[in-house]
């Protein structure tokens, strides 16, 4: 049954990372292991600051379920822009109830699993990490973003309604809304991918496909997942946007639908990435068994320039 289980987690973006094992990191950076009390639990995240010690942007990157930082790190190879553009990138941890504190969720409202099932603050959780980043002058205010997979992009839709004053804009990867969430505080700018042949997270909408994995017997989540395209519709309607623009690139790998004319001034481009699964575009895989992400598309790189175009006003 455990066997089975690890298996299906894989789906939901798992790698094949050893417990003690970090992805190595560009040079210039300043990596950290962290921890912080909140809720009456001890969360732990990584830190990696490229910034110089200049108030820098920040970026979080959310593992998927099941996942952990070291996950997020590895698939997203998000190091590789903070690097170069001199950012700091923050890898959360979820919870979980397992030994080892490696097979984690995210409280994203109807999923999934340990976290939804025991109601985690995982919203204060990143209230207070954001807020202690800036505080300490580490991070610009006007420029935090959030990006996340799977559970983690779903996580990223609920940090932005809940947290607009906070954030800037997110990036979700192959995650989705459920379709009855309340409207979001504020406008928040938003670019999603999804993948054509994601057959976890269904892009017609509907059960994820591994439910139950996550919970041992229970499912993942309490509700079927909508359309992906209702992703971008959400946050169209929440940032005031007219009908969107849609187009396709001269290799015909992305269908891109793009509302850049909105009320508030906060664009909302939504990828559908062809010849890519339930994986990060242009990432690294969770481990041999799960999706492969297309090397045609690198949506770190496509999100880092939306975000840098999009701080907050």
């Amino acid at each position: 049954m455990m066997r089975r289980a690890l298996f299906a987690l894989s789906l939901l973006a798992l790698t094949a990372c050893s417990a003690g094992a970090q992805p190595a990191s560009p040079s210039g950076g300043v990596l950290t292991e962290e921890t912080m009390q909140h809720d009456g639990r001890e969360r732990r995240f990584l830190i990696n600051d490229y910034s110089g010690g200049k108030p820098a942007p920040v970026v979080f990157v959310l593992h998927g379920g099941g996942g952990h930082p070291e996950n997020a790190q590895n698939m997203s190879q998000f190091d590789v822009i903070a690097a170069r553009e001199k950012l700091i990138v923050v890898y959360p941890g979820g919870t979980g109830g397992t030994p080892g504190g490696r097979l984690l969720t995210w409280n994203a409202g109807h999923c999934c699993a340990y976290a939804r099932e025991n109601n985690i603050d995982d919203v204060g959780f990143f209230a207070k990490m954001i807020d202690t980043l800036v505080a300490s002058g580490r991070a610009d205010p006007k420029r935090i973003y959030v990006t996340g997979m799977s559970n983690g992009a779903m996580m990223s839709h609920r940090l932005a309604r809940e947290l607009p004053d906070r954030i800037a804009a997110i990036a979700p990867i192959v995650g989705a809304v459920f379709g009855d969430e309340p409207p979001a505080r504020n406008p928040v700018a938003a670019i999603i991918f999804v993948g054509q042949d994601d057959k976890t997270v269904p892009a017609a909408g509907g059960p994820l496909a591994v439910r139950g994995a996550l919970g041992a017997g229970r499912p993942a989540a309490d509700h079927d997942v909508a359309p992906d395209i209702a992703q971008a519709d959400y946050w169209a309607t929440a940032n005031g946007c007219a009908p969107p623009v849609e187009k396709m690139d001269a290799a015909g790998k992305v269908v891109e639908l793009a509302w850049n004319k909105c009320a508030s001034g906060r664009p909302v481009h939504f990828y559908r990435v062809a010849n890519n699964g339930h994986a990060w575009p242009g990432g690294k895989a969770g481990r041999a068994e799960a999706d492969q992400p297309t090397p045609d598309v690198n949506a770190s790189e496509v999100m880092w320039r939306f975000f840098s175009a999009n701080p907050k006003p």
